[in-house]
């Protein structure tokens, strides 16, 4: 997102040896937590509008550069070094989350011009269809059977994207690719056993020579929007940081106390918060938008009651 941008479920859990049972206090922590972290993502909309007159790009930048520092403290403060470094020195490992920093790199990037572009629901879109992708590739890529709900699920969104590009005469381009992007960067980052806020940190580390040199540059043109002379927008930028750092490690606490259906639930908040910031903000809400996001809220409430029923069951569900 984000939420991540919110982040993928099953490569945190592979990460952080998730307990399946919490205690009650835990259990109370985790949704607190879990709550905190997807309520800052679903808001992170009106942060990109605040800053709205910075490009896109620009923006992108700062999220990266500043990410880093702050990132660094949390590290520091849960003594998760040993992660980094490990991942430093790993070959295969580092090769990864190159490859999944290019991923998310773009995902933000095309996310942030949504939003400032006025296409908060196709964002809201795109994290909604997000989940029942992962679904297609658990059983085209790894030969999963696909459920009956699941099915209906994702056929139901499909039906909802067609309405919407059909009738609405609008090809919801934003909504698809930070669907597939994302699908992308979660397959990358589940073949790597690593915590969520270290993977993290190690792919911002790897973002950080392009996006230092190419903000440098836009500062010493004197066509960056950075400028000390401007306190309180050089302070808004710098604040892209913490936005980015926070919410996750508030997500990897809550994914240590929770189990999984749990937070399946919880991730459906941020593009709902989306959803509302654009009726908000006054974006044109039409009828084939409404057949579409109605098609996608019965799609989720399948794939959530799945889950459940997976659960009960004992069968993993697809993350």
């Amino acid at each position: 997102m984000g939420i991540r941008s919110g982040l993928p479920l099953g490569h945190i859990r592979d990460g952080l040896n998730l307990p399946d049972r919490a205690s009650p206090d835990d259990a109370r922590h985790g949704v607190a937590a879990g709550l905190v972290a997807y309520s800052l993502w679903g808001l992170l909309p009106i942060y990109f509008k605040i800053v709205a007159a910075v490009p896109s790009s620009e923006v992108l930048l700062h999220r990266v550069v500043w990410a880093v520092p702050f990132g660094a403290l949390i590290i520091h403060a849960r003594r998760q070094w040993p992660e980094v470094r490990q991942a430093f020195t790993h070959r295969r490992m580092l090769l990864l989350l190159a490859t999944a920093a290019f991923f998310i790199a773009a995902n933000w990037y095309v996310y942030i011009f949504a939003i400032q572009k006025e296409q908060v629901f196709q964002a809201s879109l795109g994290y909604y269809i997000n989940p029942l992708l992962y679904v297609l590739v658990g059983v085209v890529f790894l030969g999963e059977d696909l459920r009956r709900l699941q099915m209906a699920a994702v056929v139901l969104a499909a039906i909802g994207v067609f309405v919407l590009t059909v009738s609405g005469g609008q090809f919801p381009g934003i909504a698809l690719f930070l669907a597939v992007s994302f699908t992308i960067y979660g397959v990358i980052r589940k073949q790597v056993v690593i915590g969520g806020m270290p993977g993290l940190f190690v792919e911002t580390v790897l973002l950080l020579p392009i996006a230092a040199i190419w903000l440098a540059w836009l500062i010493y043109s004197g066509s960056a929007a950075f400028s000390l002379a401007a306190p309180g927008l050089a302070g808004l930028l710098i604040l892209a940081g913490p936005i980015t750092v926070i919410p996750l490690l508030c997500f990897a606490l809550a994914a240590r106390r929770l189990p999984l259906t749990v937070i399946g639930f919880m991730q459906f908040l941020a593009p709902t918060l989306f959803f509302l910031i654009g009726i908000f903000y006054g974006e044109e809400l039409t009828t084939p938008h409404l057949i579409c996001f109605a098609c996608i809220w019965i799609a989720v409430i399948l794939f959530s009651a799945d889950a459940v029923r997976s659960r009960r069951r004992g069968v993993a569900p697809v993350t």
